[in-house]
């Protein structure tokens, strides 16, 4: 880890460009990581079953990933966390990456037992409830008293991502010493979320139906945020959404001094 700019880990989704799979992240996310918090974004492979004699577990053993990184990032993406990870089957149209599904739960399990700063946007939070055994819905729309938290894909993307409603901030929460208010107002981008909350995470924030808009891990002493927002999209221009960014890159510099 020498060097001035800490390093970050983002696992790449895996993504069709015509007949060929790439591995890949959106530009936004890397952007908002290197001028927002701070830090340099290095794109993690989300390798899958390979044909020769190398096992996935070699591959992509979590602990030889996060050797080289000082923080680790979860993006959204328009794919879902398979829901056989939280004991349902998949509904019809439910859009996979289980690539990244491989890739990702281990790492987000071991950079916690790790201490290693964590911040999910998202898919990204989705994964880190899933991955401690939490469960999704898989269409917030269809459950009743539930608003459509999915964007309107008939506007250009500035108007998918502009602000949808607010947000109501746990008092004392980190989300609420950032933004230093009880309500915030954020995007709305996604089709899932939290159903169960996972035993080791606290709700940071939700949305005006009850929804679960951000979590924080509930010991305090290991930095690991999500929130089911996009504050990528607009954070040179909002103050909260580039708090978050701020505060990802100092808790990993934070840890960082500490492991020198």
């Amino acid at each position: 880890m020498a060097g001035h700019w800490p390093v970050v880990g983002i696992p790449c989704d895996v993504v069709m460009q015509g007949l060929h799979p790439f591995h890949g992240s959106g530009e936004k996310y890397i952007n908002a990581l290197a001028h927002g918090a701070g830090v340099r974004p290095v794109l993690l492979p989300a390798v899958g079953a390979g044909r020769d004699l190398h096992s996935l577990a070699d591959i992509c053993a979590p602990d030889e990933v996060l050797d080289s990184l000082d923080g680790l990032f979860l993006t959204g993406n328009i794919s879902n966390v398979n829901p056989q990870y939280y004991g349902q089957p998949s509904r019809s149209g439910n859009l996979l990456d289980p690539q990244r599904d491989t890739t990702v739960l281990p790492l987000i399990r071991r950079a916690i037992e790790r201490n290693i700063p964590l911040f999910a946007v998202c898919r990204g939070m989705q994964e880190l409830n899933v991955a401690l055994g939490g469960s999704l819905y898989q269409y917030v729309h269809e459950v009743p008293g539930m608003l459509d938290h999915r964007e309107d894909r008939s506007l250009p993307r500035e108007g998918q991502y502009d602000y949808a409603h607010n947000i109501t901030l746990t008092p004392g929460g980190l989300l609420a010493t950032l933004a230093g208010s009880r309500q915030v107002r954020v995007n709305s981008v996604h089709g899932q979320g939290v159903h169960r909350l996972a035993a080791s995470l606290q709700v940071e924030a939700v949305a005006p139906d009850g929804l679960v808009e951000a979590v924080r891990l509930a010991d305090y002493s290991r930095y690991a945020v999500g929130v089911q927002f996009h504050p990528e999209w607009q954070y040179p221009e909002d103050i909260f959404y580039a708090a978050l960014f701020r505060a990802f890159g100092d808790a990993i510099r934070e840890r960082r001094a500490v492991c020198k």
